[in-house]
């Protein structure tokens, strides 16, 4: 046991160094419609990467979010895993993501986004699942209607839809 002395008291303790280790995540029985690549520790596939199907991802946390979007007439009901939840379920190391739509459209969107607002891997709107003609089968969608300051051109280039990968850089 080391002794220490801090400003003329006597700290006496144990030093332990912890290792986050990596986990591994089940493997899809569906049909994989997001894959997850770059600097992450939680992975299911030989070419260490996250893939993810449809009941993977709703087994998330996942939430209903209210809210209008310049895309759409009205309030819509969307429904999805918490990105934040996703990050943390591969091991995210890093504070920056790449999201890949279907037609290769990406956009750079900073994990701490996903961190201070209720962004959500929108997967079902109005109870239907989304497809991709409506902007899915995943889209990266910001509670509009819970912070109006999000209702910009920045943050309306980050929400990809037709997601297909992130890549965590």
């Amino acid at each position: 046991m080391k002794q220490y002395v801090l400003a003329g008291m006597m700290v006496i303790g144990v030093f332990a160094v912890t290792t986050v280790q990596a986990q591994v995540l089940s493997k899809p029985t569906g049909p994989v419609i997001l894959t997850v690549t770059g600097n992450i520790s939680n992975t299911n596939t030989d070419q260490n990467t996250a893939e993810f199907d449809r009941g993977m991802l709703m087994n998330l946390e996942v939430i209903e979010q209210k809210t209008v979007t310049p895309w759409s007439e009205g309030i819509d009901l969307y429904r999805g895993p918490l990105l934040r939840s996703v990050m943390s379920a591969v091991g995210a190391q890093t504070a920056t993501l790449s999201m890949t739509a279907l037609n290769d459209y990406s956009a750079i969107v900073p994990k701490k986004d996903g961190d201070d607002y209720n962004v959500i891997l929108a997967m079902d709107m109005n109870g239907k699942v989304m497809s991709v003609r409506d902007k899915g089968p995943i889209f990266l969608l910001y509670p509009f209607s819970d912070n109006p300051n999000l209702n910009n051109e920045v943050i309306h280039n980050r929400s990809v839809w037709q997601i297909k990968s992130i890549n965590v850089e």
